[in-house]
C-alpha cells in the first residue's frame, strides 16, 4: 500500500476526528457564471461560511479578491485567524479566483504574472518507492511510524526506513522524510543526528505548528538538516513568524487550509525576500496548487501525494475533474479559464 501514514500524536484517534469532510463553496456573479473553491472539516465550515463571510462578500465586486481577503481576515479578529476560519476563508478565496478566471476568460496562473516554467516538476509521497520510480518520479518523500515515546527503538526503526528508500532510490535522488508532528525537540535532533548519513533534502513538520520556539532551537541545534513546514500553519503571518526567526528553509501551505490562493501568494512573496523556498502540501493534487507552482518563481517542486496501490495508473485514482496528471513525474496546469475545473452545474448540491 501506498497510502501515506501520519503519527502526530500518541492519541491515534486525533488525526482524523475533526477532519470531516470536503466542503465545497459555490460563488456566483450576476451574470449566472460560477467559481468553486474547496476546503475540509464540514459542517462548522459550512457554517462560517454561509451564516459569516457570505453575508460580507455578497453583492460585492467579484474580481475584488484582495478586498475579499481582508474582509474575511479582520472579520476573523476575535474568532481567530487560523483553524476553521482560514479553512473557510481559504474556500471562497478559491472561488472566487476560479470566478475571476471564468469572467476575464483566463487560466488563474495567468492572471498572477503566467507561467515561469513550461512544466511543474513533483515529487511523489508514498512509502511504495520502486512504484514511484516505475512511473518516473525522481524525487520522494516517505512516512513515519515513530513517535517521541518509542525512544531508541523507534530512532532505530526510523532509520532503518530511511536506509533502506536511500537504497532504493539511489544517492543522487532528492528524499524526504516526514514525521508530522510527534517530536519533541530533543528526539527531533536524535532523530536528525541519526539520518544525516542519508543527506535528506528536508525533515518536515518535526514538532506541533504553535512550538515556534522550538523550531528556533531546533534550528540552531542541527544546522546541517535543511527543516520544512507549514501544512499546519494558517495564515501570513504564521509564516511571518517562521521566517523572522530563520526556524525553517521551505515553507509548506496548504492552500485550502492557510487561508486561500491570495494567503498562499503572500506566503510565497514573504518566503522570496528571505530567500526560501514555498512548496504547498499536496500542491500537485489539486488545480490551485498546480497552478500555483506554475506561476511562482521559488516554488521549485510541487508535492504529489499517491493515494492508491501500487500498479493502479495515476489516470484512474480519484481526483478532482480538471486537474493535471503528472506524466514522468511533471505535469502542465490545465489552460482553461480559471482553475480548469471540469465540474458541471448539476453536480454542485447543497451540503446536507
Amino acid at each position: 500500500m501506498s497510502r501515506h501514514s501520519e503519527v502526530m500524536s500518541e492519541h491515534p484517534e486525533a488525526a482524523s476526528a475533526l477532519h470531516g469532510r470536503h466542503v465545497w463553496v459555490r460563488v456566483e456573479a450576476d451574470d449566472g457564471t460560477w467559481g468553486l473553491g474547496r476546503t475540509a472539516f464540514g459542517r462548522p465550515v459550512q457554517v462560517l461560511v454561509d451564516e459569516v463571510f457570505a453575508t460580507l462578500i455578497t453583492g460585492t465586486d467579484v474580481f475584488a479578491t484582495e478586498l475579499h481577503n481582508d474582509v474575511m481576515w479582520r472579520a476573523s479578529l476575535r474568532a481567530g485567524d487560523a483553524g476553521h476560519t482560514a479553512f473557510a476563508r481559504g474556500a471562497i478565496d478559491l472561488a472566487l479566483w476560479d470566478l475571476k478566471g471564468k469572467l476575464l476568460g483566463a487560466p488563474v496562473y495567468a492572471l498572477i504574472g503566467g507561467p515561469v516554467r513550461p512544466t511543474v516538476p513533483c515529487y511523489a509521497t508514498a512509502d511504495d518507492l520502486d512504484w514511484s520510480m516505475e512511473l518516473g518520479f525522481e524525487s520522494y518523500k516517505i512516512s513515519n511510524e515513530v513517535h517521541h515515546d518509542d525512544g531508541a527503538a523507534g530512532l532505530d526503526r526510523a532509520e532503518d526506513k530511511v536506509a533502506s528508500a536511500r537504497r532504493t532510490v539511489g544517492q543522487s535522488a532528492d528524499l524526504m522524510y516526514n514525521p508530522v508532528m510527534p517530536f519533541t525537540v530533543e528526539y527531533a535532533v536524535r532523530m536528525a543526528e541519526r539520518l544525516r548519513p542519508y543527506r535528506l533534502r528536508w525533515l518536515e513538520e518535526p514538532l506541533a505548528p504553535w512550538d515556534d520556539d522550538g523550531m528556533r532551537r531546533l534550528r540552531q541545534r542541527i544546522p546541517h538538516q535543511p527543516l520544512a513546514t507549514g501544512e499546519d500553519h494558517h495564515g501570513r503571518h504564521a509564516f511571518r513568524r517562521l521566517v523572522e526567526s530563520r526556524s525553517v528553509d521551505v515553507l509548506q501551505p496548504d492552500i485550502e487550509w492557510c487561508g486561500g490562493f491570495t494567503e498562499a501568494l503572500r506566503v510565497a512573496t514573504i518566503a522570496e525576500a528571505a530567500g526560501l523556498e514555498v512548496v504547498p502540501h499536496v500542491g500537485a493534487n489539486t488545480p490551485w496548487g498546480q497552478h500555483f507552482a506554475m506561476a511562482v518563481t521559488n516554488a521549485p517542486l510541487a508535492e504529489y501525494w499517491l493515494g492508491g496501490d501500487p500498479g493502479v495508473p495515476l489516470g484512474e485514482l480519484d481526483r478532482i475533474p480538471g486537474s493535471a496528471i503528472p506524466d514522468r513525474g511533471r505535469l502542465t496546469a490545465s489552460s482553461s479559464p480559471g482553475f480548469g475545473l471540469e465540474i458541471s452545474d448539476e453536480w454542485v448540491r447543497p451540503l446536507t
